[in-house]
């Protein structure tokens, strides 16, 4: 064999070892279907328990054209003066609704409040 040939064949003995060690060093990937980690940090039988609602809670308002206004409430489609768990859907504006029960009204919101009167911040530059 040449000198040559002898080391051609040694640089692709030697491609082929490096290559074949390369999965060796790949990183892991997280699988997208496993619950977060937080999940795990719940003692066990939590995630079991039931979920209990302190009141209604707005989902989505969606407002078209022509006046067409909509909420969706604990999963339920609502137009004004639609009816949810004897309450009546009174107001629908852009991100909440008022529930009128007898006198009570209920305001429900789609964001929490920031502390910033509904204004949005700017920030500094």
């Amino acid at each position: 064999m040449s000198a040559a040939v002898r080391h051609a064949w040694l640089a692709g003995a030697l491609s082929a070892l490096l290559l074949a060690a390369l999965p060796a060093r790949a990183q892991s990937l997280a699988d997208p279907t496993q619950p977060p980690p937080e999940s795990r940090l719940l003692a066990p039988g939590a995630a079991d328990a039931p979920v209990v609602s302190a009141g209604p809670r707005l989902q989505s308002i969606l407002i078209g054209t022509r006046g067409r206004e909509v909420a969706v409430i604990d999963g339920q489609t609502l137009r004004k003066g639609d009816k949810i768990n004897g309450a009546v859907l009174v107001q629908i504006d852009k991100n909440q609704v008022v529930l009128q029960h007898g006198r009570a009204r209920q305001v429900l919101t789609l964001f929490p409040d920031t502390g910033t009167g509904g204004k949005t911040p700017v920030h500094q530059r």
